[in-house]
This record gives C-alpha cells, structure tokens and sequence, in this order.
C-alpha cells in the first residue's frame, strides 16, 4: 500500500444504547449507536407482524366470498 493514502485501520468498540459491546475493526474510533443486533425487534423476535391480511382478504370475510 501507498505511503499516507490509507487510513488508519484499528480496534473499536461499538457501545449500544442496551449497554451491548462489540470489538469490530473500523477507521472511526469508539462508536455508540441507539440500536444493535442483541435488541433490534426484527433480530429479537419481538417484532409485531401483521396477520390478519390485506384488504382483499378482509373484502372477502365480510362478503362471505371465501
């Protein structure tokens, strides 16, 4: 690699908000973030999914077409 092209390439830590601490390598020094894998809704299974369908299914159930 080049001589001062680069930048520098070190250890940080990545502080989330639910006190969740990661070791990555990045350019930027210590990081804090609001949300992180270990309480993201998406990666904690508590993310609320719509199951009772769309508009045509609803369209359906109340014009007895099912």
């Amino acid at each position: 690699m080049k001589e001062g092209l680069h930048p520098e390439y070190n250890k940080t830590t990545i502080t989330c908000a639910c006190g969740n601490v990661l070791e990555v390598g990045s350019t930027k020094t210590d990081l804090k973030v609001d949300i992180c894998s270990k309480c993201h809704p998406y990666w904690t299974g508590n993310l609320k999914q719509n199951t009772t369908g769309g508009i045509v299914d609803k369209f359906k159930k109340k014009y007895g077409l099912e």
